[in-house]
């Protein structure tokens, strides 16, 4: 009985130094986050405007070129969620995965199943169709897969995806993770370059598949097969890359850190070369009307803008006491980070709120404006109402548990808590 006491004793005491020990929370990640929801709200903002019969071509043109500086936020929120999970990865038991996706189910997907209910109900009231119409619940049920109503919702979807496979690809990573890796601990840059160069280059040949020969392959496939291509958009493999770069930033994150510091001076160069040449193209193509499509997330060259923007934005954060990312302006981040997952729930429909106003008033030469403050309005009201929603019970069935978990951690005496196993709730 002696023996089991102590062992047990010492049971307890090698639980409670893993916990002490677990690896420290990275603190740019979330600031990361908040900048990627914002600008995922300006994006959205803007498409609510530039498409307007009414709107005038410097509004227009003006518009498409900010548009540019916001094609980071979506792929930055797939980086951050690959690199969170591979940070705490650990081999589990199957039982343990299970469990685990289980609460990440509850975490992600509840929330996002309450959401979209929300955006049907709504879509179908402005269009004046009966809830209660006949096959009400087959087009409630499609959009619990493909997302329409709620148009931002797609990215949920295909997360998940991710998620669930997760344990596999945790797992194939941590076989082979020791290749690139040196006796301290640090990247090999020459393994890793080469590696992430042949990932990157498949990911170009793949975008451009996807955006100059996908939609002629439909024809002739089978239903599945065209189903898959026609909403390739929802299907994660279209990111694998932005996994594979998050994988190797929680793997070597001091290298990661140093590369991303080093880079700063001659990415800068290169990102406004890319935001140039991808202003050209979109004015070159567009003809009288600016079309956002031709700068979709799945084009070689939005993908080479979106990696060049991410690393910057990476390096600025990484210098807390520059003038380019001062210390106030960081907590703000790191607070819009935390809320950030309700709040890109929501903002779509805030957003057809303030836009249910704005469509009645003439806007002429003031669609930039009017998309500055609507961006402004919804960032804010967005945020307010994912804090709001957070302190009610079971508010994480709406908006996640980030926004709880993290009112835990504070409540513990202020002092840093170990980076835990966290969800998308935490990242988006």
């Amino acid at each position: 009985m002696q023996i089991v006491s102590q062992a047990t004793t010492i049971s307890k005491g090698a639980t409670k130094l893993e916990k002490t020990l677990s690896k420290p929370r990275i603190d740019e990640w979330t600031e990361l986050r908040g900048l990627a929801f914002l600008a995922i709200v300006l994006q959205h903002s803007i498409g609510e405007y530039i498409y307007r019969p009414d709107i005038e071509r410097p509004d227009s043109v003006m518009l498409g070129i900010i548009y540019h500086l916001t094609r980071f936020g979506t792929p930055t929120y797939v980086f951050l969620s690959a690199a969170l999970l591979f940070y705490n990865f650990k081999s589990r038991p199957a039982a343990e995965d299970a469990r685990l996706l289980g609460k990440r189910f509850g975490d992600i997907y509840v929330p996002f199943m309450i959401w979209t209910a929300i955006y049907w109900i709504v879509a179908r009231s402005w269009s004046e169709i009966p809830l209660t119409a006949p096959g009400w619940w087959q087009s409630l049920l499609r959009e619990m897969v493909i997302p329409v109503s709620g148009y931002h919702l797609w990215f949920v979807v295909m997360i998940f995806q991710f998620y669930i496979l997760f344990p596999l690809l945790g797992r194939a990573w941590s076989r082979v993770k020791p290749f690139f890796l040196t006796e301290n601990g640090t990247g090999n840059a020459v393994r890793t370059g080469i590696m992430l160069g042949v990932a990157g280059a498949a990911y170009a040949v793949l975008m451009h598949w996807s955006y100059y020969d996908m939609s002629g392959w439909q024809s002739g496939l089978p239903r599945l097969l065209q189903f898959l291509l026609e909403h390739r958009t929802y299907i994660f493999v279209m990111y694998f890359f932005y996994f594979v770069l998050g994988a190797v930033c929680a793997s070597m994150i001091r290298s990661w850190r140093e590369f991303a510091r080093r880079a700063l001076p001659w990415n800068a160069v290169v990102f406004l070369l890319l935001f140039t040449m991808m202003g050209y193209m979109l004015l070159q193509q567009s003809g009288d009307a600016i079309n956002l499509n031709i700068s979709t997330y799945l084009k070689p060259s939005t993908f080479l803008l979106i990696l060049s923007q991410m690393l910057l934005l990476y390096g600025l954060l990484l210098r807390p006491h520059s003038a380019a990312v001062p210390g106030r302006f960081r907590r703000m981040l790191a607070w819009m980070g935390k809320y950030s997952f309700g709040a890109y729930l929501c903002h779509a429909l805030l957003l057809y709120g303030v836009a249910y106003f704005t469509r009645s008033f003439p806007l002429q030469n003031l669609h930039l404006a009017a998309a500055g403050a609507s961006f402004v309005i919804v960032a804010c009201a967005a945020l307010a109402l994912s804090r709001l929603l957070s302190l009610l019970p079971g508010g994480h069935w709406i908006v996640g548990a980030s926004g709880q978990r993290r009112r835990k951690d504070a409540s513990s005496g202020g002092k840093s808590q170990p980076l835990r196993e966290r969800t998308a709730s935490d990242l988006n």
